[in-house]
């Protein structure tokens, strides 16, 4: 997802002239910045989106339309199988976070529809994690479905009453992964 534009860029998701785009920079209509000792502008993404809904400009074009998956595992090998099935299914925008704090990170700067989340990581457990999103309002809209080998119905119970939509069990069929991940960001 693409944070600072130019004013090109912002022209075509704009669907205006980049002259129209440069006027309403210059004019302080939208808001940016320019590049120190050069005449190039740069717009943040929050600040199109502030011009855009002011001047009833559609947010289609800002979108890719997919949604957004974060994937936070430190297996590597499972990693590269869901976003080699994601990414092939088309739905769907995928990074992807090896610990709980690169999960922070990204889920802050990602802003993910949802998190697929490996219960046992190298730095914190998946109930830290989910009970840290569910604090933050922001993320009222986040969801979370919990990928790993526990078996206790117990831990399950915890996980999903820290936060989690659902849990899925490794090893996983890819079929029912989707499909849980369709359900749950109501997709078809």
């Amino acid at each position: 997802m693409k944070d600072l534009f130019t004013t090109g860029e912002a022209a075509e998701v704009c669907r205006v002239s980049q002259q129209t785009i440069i006027r309403c920079f210059d004019s302080g209509r939208l808001q940016g910045f320019r590049i120190p000792g050069s005449k190039f502008r740069r717009i943040p993404r929050q600040n199109l989106i502030k011009f855009m809904k002011e001047n009833d400009i559609p947010l289609d074009n800002l979108e890719s339309g997919k949604k957004r998956v974060l994937i936070v595992d430190d297996d590597a090998e499972i990693v590269e199988l869901i976003v080699d099935v994601l990414v092939r299914d088309g739905r769907f925008e995928i990074k992807t976070a090896s610990s709980g704090y690169e999960a922070g990170i990204s889920t802050q700067r990602f802003r993910p529809d949802l998190i697929l989340l490996d219960y046992m990581l190298p730095d914190v457990n998946g109930n830290v994690v989910c009970q840290a999103i569910r604090e933050n309002p922001e993320f009222a809209n986040l969801k979370i479905i919990i990928v790993s080998g526990v078996v206790k119905q117990d831990e399950i119970d915890q996980l999903l009453k820290s936060g989690a939509e659902d849990f899925i069990k490794k090893p996983f069929n890819i079929a029912e992964l989707t499909d849980k991940i369709a359900t749950v960001l109501q997709i078809k």
